[in-house]
């Protein structure tokens, strides 16, 4: 049997790299550029879009949504304008602060979210976040997860040998900054394969896993619903 190149071995398992994003002050001008390279990248890899078209169909009108993870607040104001719920029911974990365009009447925590409860809510949210979490802390944030919480959507990096190269072709053709060429790669090999993100979390048989994919864009898709 011919051995393993060394490329597609080390995406075997997961590796977990500090990302260069999050050594910048949010506000730096290299930060900014970076953001705006994700919002390219998300809407390449429709993330938003699914995002929004699942939770419209299974949210409740009165239940509330956090985001953890949120980066800028761009996923949670689409779902507010979406239509998904009302500003007020929207609340969003970040080391960043909060944003100058955020609105008065959503919640918004800056720090770090596994040192704080999470609050009431009735769906979580994660996109493009999980992936910088170890293992060990993934299972300590499932096991946290409010008993509120109906429904666990997320979407993160596809761990396959083939999205480090789409993943370069796209940083070029779209000229993408350098932390972002430099961070794609990382999240790649910090990513997931469909299947390993709820045991990871450590998700119980209350959840029932309605969705579960990688696609060829290279995300790694969950919907998980829990029983009332």
């Amino acid at each position: 049997m011919k051995p393993a190149s060394p490329s597609r071995s080390c995406l075997l398992t997961r590796r977990v790299e500090p990302e260069l994003l999050e050594t910048y002050p949010a506000d730096h001008p290299d930060a900014v550029r970076g953001r705006a390279d994700l919002r390219l990248i998300n809407a390449v890899m429709g993330n938003h879009r699914w995002i929004v078209r699942t939770l419209r169909r299974v949210c409740q009108p009165d239940w509330r949504i956090t985001e953890i993870g949120a980066g800028d607040g761009t996923l949670s104001l689409r779902l507010a304008r979406a239509g998904v719920c009302p500003v007020s029911h929207l609340h969003a974990f970040d080391l960043a602060p909060r944003p100058a365009n955020w609105p008065t009447a959503a919640d918004w925590t800056q720090g770090d979210l596994l040192r704080h409860p999470l609050p009431d809510s009735e769906v979580l949210v994660a996109n493009l976040f999980l992936h910088h979490l170890q293992d060990d802390t993934l299972r300590d944030l499932g096991a946290r997860l409010p008993s509120t919480a109906r429904v666990f959507i997320a979407v993160e990096p596809s761990r396959r040998r083939w999205h480090t190269y789409s993943g370069r072709l796209l940083c070029s053709l779209a000229r993408l900054h350098a932390i972002t060429r430099h961070d794609m790669q990382v999240s790649l090999r910090a990513g997931f394969r469909a299947g390993e993100l709820p045991a990871r979390l450590g998700l119980d048989s209350s959840w029932r896993l309605a969705h579960q994919r990688e696609t060829w864009l290279g995300g790694c898709r969950l919907l998980a619903v829990r029983a009332p």
